[in-house]
């Protein structure tokens, strides 16, 4: 995903609703989120459907690699050779 340019991608509500079409092709072709506004607030943000998804994908990942580095500190993890030693036999069957 793009960084967000402060003066073309926060937009009002009024602004979004009259005009939601030309939005929408601002965030796939920018591939940066429209943050949209109510009373000066933001409310919500438009995104591009792949990059929303390859923003799921990223947490996930990141996600594993915490539980993974969690369970490494409490001694639950395996070593290397190990690891490489089980797969190996998996894969060999």
């Amino acid at each position: 995903m793009q960084r967000l340019k402060i003066d073309q991608d926060i937009k009002p509500l009024s602004e979004v609703r009259t005009g939601i079409a030309t939005f929408i092709k601002q965030v796939h072709d920018t591939k940066r989120p429209v943050i949209i506004t109510q009373h000066g607030k933001s409310v919500a943000v438009l995104l591009d459907a792949r990059e929303y998804e390859a923003m799921q994908e990223n947490i996930e990942l990141l996600t594993d690699i915490q539980m993974s580095l969690n369970q490494l500190e409490k001694g639950a993890g395996i070593s290397h050779k190990d690891a490489k030693e089980k797969v190996l036999k998996r894969v060999l069957k």
